[in-house]
Formats: C-alpha cells, structure tokens, sequence
C-alpha cells in the first residue's frame, strides 16, 4: 500500500479516515502531533490553520508516496488556496469526508479541491464505511 498523508482543518476527519483505513473502531481523539505509521501520516489540523507550520507539511509529504487534501462534506469554507498542489512533487488526491452528515455539501467541497489542484477526489464516511474500499483500492495499485 502507498504511504498516504492526510491534511485538513482541525475535525475534517482525518483521525477518524485514518481509523477506517486501518479497520478500526472510529473513536475520537485529537491528533497533537504527526503521526507516522507504516502507510498513513496523521497531521494536527493546526499545521493547515497556522501559517509558520505550513511549511512543515511540505517537508513532511516527502515521506508520503501520495497527499491527501481533507475536507468535510459540511465544511463552511476552504483553507486551500487554488492550485495549492504545486508546493509538493508528490500526488495529491482529494478526500470528502462526512459524506453521511446531514449539512453535507460534498459538490461544492469537490469543487474547491479541484480549484486545489486535485485531479483524484474520494467521497468517503469514515461512520457509514462508504468510500472506504475504492481509497484502499486506489492506495493498493
């Protein structure tokens, strides 16, 4: 399996995708600092909300073989900036999470990840495991 980093806003959705990945209980529990493991990399959402840590996460993806931008399917905006894809030489996909929430907007989050830069996008609900298959499919190739 390729080693994925994921990035997002505090409660995107990462530590609860990363959970699902790993076929785990979804249990919440706030990231504090990076994560590796053997194929995932679990980011603070501070790092995308403060400006003198963003440039860590660049330096961080180049341990990952792919990025994945993190946003919720109820998110009210979008911390990444267009075509923001280019600052690493690494794949970047897009990852909706919460797809299965009730504010769930998951056209217009796609719309802002492809204004990221992303080409790939996933739709995933790390509670309902819709999604889930076809991301490990693509991490598997």
């Amino acid at each position: 399996m390729k080693k994925l980093m994921l990035v997002g806003r505090v409660a995107a959705g990462k530590t609860s995708l990363t959970q699902a990945l790993r076929g785990e209980v979804i249990h919440y529990q706030k990231t504090q600092s990076i994560h590796h493991g053997a194929t995932l990399i679990d980011t603070p959402g501070e790092y995308i909300e403060t400006r003198q840590l963003g440039g860590a996460l660049a330096l961080y993806a180049y341990e990952a073989d792919i990025v994945g931008l993190v946003l919720s399917a109820d998110e009210p905006y979008s911390p990444f900036s267009p075509n923001i894809t280019g600052l690493v030489n690494r794949e970047v996909i897009g990852i909706v999470s919460g797809i299965d929430k009730p504010r769930a907007r998951p056209d217009r989050v796609e719309k802002w990840l492809r204004l990221s830069g992303c080409k790939r996008i996933f739709f995933v609900s790390a509670v309902t495991g819709e999604g889930i298959p076809e991301l490990i499919a693509y991490l598997d190739q």
